[in-house]
């Protein structure tokens, strides 16, 4: 009986890392994840990359591997198509956020980000460069934009390329950093699914604003607004008025890519005008 491809990718690393059993855990837009155990004892993860979004996860587990678990999961190996990583079962981020525990939340995300963005020698290369990321806000046509909402979208435009004209100094981001993509574990809150950017260090924080997941009432809060720019610059020490404007273009961005899949983009419209007016007034 012929194997499927990710039958065969599995059978193939249960071999090459001596693992002892396989269960499916979950099958993403990007790959098949199982978790695997080594000799009955210790567990471990495999994430088998999709052919259509393989380049983009291998750029990802490069920087995996350059933040050497520190602030992130750890891979072990790599394999053709196949990552061997750290299992990590705890919840994420944002079930304290959601549950009312948002400050909490904030505290750990500040502790992350300052992990991922230690120095470290040797970068990895071929990282996406942050421009190149903006590319669809940039190419959008305004006119699919609600008509009430075009004049969001043509600010956070500005907004964008005014920092792209004002660049600051460029380090390795995770790029896709929000609280879903944050896991607890014994070593604690570790990020995971980076994207594998370079860029500006305060747009790290971009997608935090618009997030946790589902819980919309709370982004669009301008003390919750105020409260995360509060903390991420004292305890982060990154300018405020970059931030926010990144929150804005980013938030921009994402409702471009909505509008483009064909989803809606409830979030970002509540987002945008107190982002640009929290962006005004830093």
């Amino acid at each position: 009986m012929n194997q499927s491809p990710v039958e065969t990718a599995l059978s193939r690393a249960m071999i090459r890392w001596s693992l002892t059993k396989s269960t499916p855990v979950a099958e993403t837009p990007t790959s098949w994840i199982f978790r695997v155990e080594q000799n009955g004892r210790n567990f471990a993860a495999l994430k088998i990359l999709k052919p259509q979004t393989a380049h983009e996860e291998l750029r990802g587990s490069m920087l995996l591997n350059w933040y050497q678990g520190e602030g992130a999961a750890t891979v072990f190996d790599t394999h053709g198509d196949t990552l061997f990583m750290e299992w990590l079962d705890g919840g994420t981020l944002g079930e304290p956020a959601r549950a009312g525990r948002d400050d909490e939340a904030t505290i750990a995300i500040c502790t992350v980000v300052a992990n991922l963005h230690r120095p470290r020698p040797d970068a990895p290369e071929d990282l996406l460069d942050l421009r190149t990321q903006f590319a669809e806000l940039f190419a959008t046509d305004v006119r699919v934009w609600p008509h009430t909402a075009r004049d969001l979208y043509a600010r956070a435009c500005g907004i964008a390329l005014k920092l792209f004209d004002r660049p600051s100094a460029a380090i390795p981001l995770h790029g896709d950093l929000h609280h879903d993509n944050i896991l607890a574990s014994d070593r604690g809150w570790l990020a995971i699914d980076p994207k594998g950017l370079i860029g500006d260090p305060a747009y790290e924080l971009a997608n935090i604003y618009r997030n946790p997941l589902g819980a919309t009432a709370l982004a669009a809060n301008p003390r919750r607004i105020a409260a995360l720019t509060d903390a991420f610059a004292s305890r982060l020490g990154y300018n405020r008025k970059r931030m926010l404007g990144w929150a804005a273009a980013h938030s921009a961005l994402a409702a471009c890519w909505d509008l483009a899949a064909g989803n809606a983009i409830t979030t970002d419209l509540a987002m945008l005008p107190l982002l640009l007016s929290a962006y005004d007034q830093a």
